[in-house]
């Protein structure tokens, strides 16, 4: 008997009795998927199938493609929750846009008069309190206060005005154009 003849005969003996074993196990339309890859193993495999026992050893070989079944899943679950992971993290803008919105909050803070400008870079840059940034500036920290809040308020409107979405906290923005000035 050639081997096809055998497979053939093995196929029609035990298929059902292998699906069974199968549906006892996995749930739903996976139970075909199982038995065509237990029968292909004993296809690739067929000089190992024991004339005799040949029930036993697909049985085990079922065990195997279960146990690689699970593992596949396994897998899976866990790239989907990293991919939902991923997911949850902000999508960075391109970098063109960034350029061109780092620019556009240069030019606004370059709109807003000095004293806006060093108040707000006291804050943002220096990363003063508001009381430190008083001292620096020689005024009360009620004082400086009310001039931020100012600055911050010329520095929105400017950003208005060159187009730049108000989204982004007054405080960071200025930190995008030259320090120096």
């Amino acid at each position: 008997m050639d081997a096809s003849e055998r497979f053939t005969e093995l196929y029609a003996r035990h298929h059902g009795d292998v699906r069974r074993y199968v549906a006892r196990r996995v749930v739903g339309s996976d139970v075909g998927d199982v038995v065509a890859e237990i029968f292909l193993v004993a296809w690739r495999r067929l000089c190992d199938v024991p004339a005799e026992s040949a029930l036993p050893w697909l049985y085990g070989v079922a065990r195997l493609v279960l146990a690689n079944e699970v593992r596949g899943r396994r897998r899976w679950r866990e790239l989907t929750l990293r991919v939902a992971a991923e997911l949850d993290q902000p999508v960075v803008a391109d970098h063109a846009d960034e350029v061109i919105s780092q620019r556009d909050i240069a030019v606004a803070f370059d709109q807003v008069p000095d004293a806006d400008r060093e108040v707000l870079r006291l804050v943002a840059w220096e990363h003063l309190t508001a009381a430190e940034a008083a001292i620096v500036l020689g005024c009360s920290r009620a004082t400086f206060a009310m001039r931020l809040m100012r600055a911050r308020r010329r520095f929105r409107s400017q950003l208005g005005v060159v187009g730049v979405e108000t989204g982004r906290t007054p405080q960071t923005a200025p930190s995008m154009s030259n320090r120096g000035g």
